[in-house]
């Protein structure tokens, strides 16, 4: 045996050593002291703030209790907020995902261009939510000779009707991030062994038949991951409606986010906007563990 090659056996041994009296966890350790420093502590300093008068400014402050979860129970803004976010959330996950769908089994079928198709109705997903709303404001314009207006010959007020605004923001969403429920769509349907269509194709099984029962029950892990992105995307929706419509007209596209930063940023009541933040997360949380719970079990039963 040469020099070199005991060398090496020898710090390949040490090497061995150290990795077997070491344990797992211990590497885990640098990354979550980061973890510690830059999302638990401030999460906690958060949640302590919910309970004071704090302006965001400076030391004063003092303990206030439940006095600012009664004070949101009371503001007619807030409650009206969570409103419209649940309505936003629906729609979103509705219709995203249907879009979703409808596109993943387009650009799944042979296609030469399939390719390019799944790139184009990718790309507004990688596009800054701000560029897309006043992308989409440009396209609302209420002039009947400009955008929507002028394409479909109509003379809506997109952005400034109280009764289309709301649905117009879902729009806006829905365009962006259809096309990352159609990666995540396509991914389940390749993973849909061929053999089970040409059975079903031999059984006498149609178009609709194979998807119903072949394809879609063995796409629910795909539904369970899309419905949860979608679901917690539309709770906590701000950068759209913050600057396609700045929670207007009124308070018709007002959401819990937009809410809680003009509490924070605009009116100075940063202990009431942490509040209103804590009950947005909780109800995140809660939500999302129920979806967890009832699809998960959907999987296993499938």
């Amino acid at each position: 045996m040469t020099p070199l090659t005991a060398i090496r056996t020898r710090a390949r041994a040490a090497g061995r050593r150290v990795g077997a009296d070491t344990p797992p966890w211990l590497f885990a350790v640098p990354a979550l002291v980061v973890y510690a420093l830059v999302v638990l502590y401030p999460a906690v300093s958060g949640m302590i703030y919910a309970f004071t008068d704090w302006s965001g400014i400076g030391e004063d402050k003092s303990f206030t209790g439940l006095t600012n979860f009664g004070t949101l129970l009371g503001d007619e803004q807030a409650m009206g907020s969570i409103g419209n976010t649940l309505l936003l959330t629906v729609a979103i996950v509705v219709v995203q995902n249907g879009v979703g769908l409808l596109l993943a089994l387009g650009v799944h079928v042979k296609l030469k261009s399939r390719a390019l198709l799944r790139v184009i109705f990718f790309a507004p997903v990688v596009v800054s939510p701000v560029m897309v709303a006043f992308l989409w404001k440009y396209l609302y314009n209420p002039d009947p000779a400009s955008g929507l207006n002028g394409l479909l010959g109509l003379e809506v007020d997109w952005l400034g009707d109280p009764s289309v605004a709301l649905w117009s923001i879902a729009g806006m969403v829905v365009w962006q991030h259809a096309g990352y429920s159609m990666v995540i769509f396509l991914a389940g349907l390749e993973g849909v062994p061929k053999e089970l269509h040409e059975a079903a194709m031999i059984d006498g099984a149609g178009t609709w038949q194979r998807f119903r029962y072949v394809t879609w029950p063995l796409l629910a892990p795909a539904v369970t991951i899309n419905l949860m992105l979608s679901t917690i995307g539309g709770l906590k929706l701000f950068d759209q409606v913050f600057a396609a419509t700045n929670g207007g007209p009124g308070y018709a596209t007002e959401t819990l986010s937009t809410v809680l930063y003009k509490q924070a940023f605009v009116f100075g009541k940063y202990g009431y906007s942490t509040a209103i933040a804590l009950v947005l997360a909780l109800f995140v949380a809660a939500v999302s563990l129920v979806q967890v719970y009832y699809l998960r079990s959907r999987e296993v039963t499938a």
